[in-house]
């Protein structure tokens, strides 16, 4: 924290003047001050960050890490190269773009990769705006667990990365849970596209596995009350709504995946309340 210029203008100021307006003024002088030194050591303020620096600062950061989770055990194996691909092509990646993505991967799997740097920088270029954040450490748990599974390693590397951008180890756990969940209730097939009618078409008869997870993707449990189960479901289709995360910042080529996600949420919650 800059605090010195505001201290120190606050002291001259009041000795210069006598009085408590003189020492607010160079209280307000000594506060540029510390912002403009802010700026000039962090390369550049949350407050100044437009859209299109946010989502290139979003996009780079992304692949970097996943390349950095995939490298974590010590090798990168099949699963995360293919998830990484597939994740590619969901955002419908090409030519220029495409590249980028691909070295920024190849940077994260390097050895000296800083991770807590480029972490620092991912979270000063989102701000507050926490939905960002939560979008980016849901897709580095896709990435650690693309192999059906999470080693120690893996989930040392989560925890880290979950502590730099503000979340606590019990916020981690819980979406940890919820990503694994997804994972199975999206594999299990508990619903299918109706693209003539674009919507989603469910089935009646979900097992009680599907269904666990139907409440696990929601961060809820079976015995939840409806009303705990419609605001579980709000809050998450408002965190995930592609259009505003796309107004915060994210990467119009990731607007698919969060897409994906909010159908996932939508399925979920379908299937519990027909089971209510």
């Amino acid at each position: 924290m800059h605090i010195w210029g505001k201290v120190l203008g606050f002291l001259f100021g009041f000795m210069l003047s006598k009085n408590l307006f003189g020492a607010l003024l160079g209280c307000w002088v000594g506060h540029m001050f510390d912002r403009g030194r802010r700026i000039e050591l962090d390369g550049f303020s949350p407050n100044k960050v437009d859209d299109i620096t946010r989502q290139t600062v979003f996009f780079y950061s992304t692949f970097s890490v996943m390349g950095y989770i995939a490298k974590a055990n010590g090798q990168v194996n099949k699963h995360e190269i293919a998830f990484a691909t597939a994740y590619m092509d969901k955002m419908g990646l090409t030519g220029s773009m495409r590249q980028q993505a691909q070295d920024a991967f190849r940077e994260g799997k390097t050895t000296d990769f800083a991770i807590d740097e480029r972490l620092s920088k991912f979270k000063r270029s989102c701000g507050r705006r926490h939905d960002l954040l939560l979008m980016f450490i849901e897709i580095q748990i896709q990435v650690a667990f693309s192999d059906g599974e999470l080693d120690v390693t893996e989930r040392a590397v989560l925890h880290n990365i979950a502590k730099q951008l503000g979340f606590s180890t019990r916020e981690l756990d819980k979406l940890l849970e919820m990503i694994i969940a997804g994972a199975a209730f999206h594999q299990g097939g508990s619903y299918h596209s109706n693209s003539n009618q674009g919507q989603q078409n469910y089935r009646q008869s979900a097992g009680p596995q599907q269904l666990n997870s139907a409440y696990k993707v929601l961060g809820i449990d079976e015995n939840s009350a409806l009303k705990d189960i419609k605001k579980a479901y709000k809050k998450l289709m408002s965190q995930h709504h592609p259009d505003k995360l796309i107004a915060k910042g994210l990467p119009p080529e990731m607007m698919e995946v969060a897409k994906q996600k909010t159908q996932d949420i939508q399925a979920a919650y379908d299937l519990i309340s027909k089971n209510k």
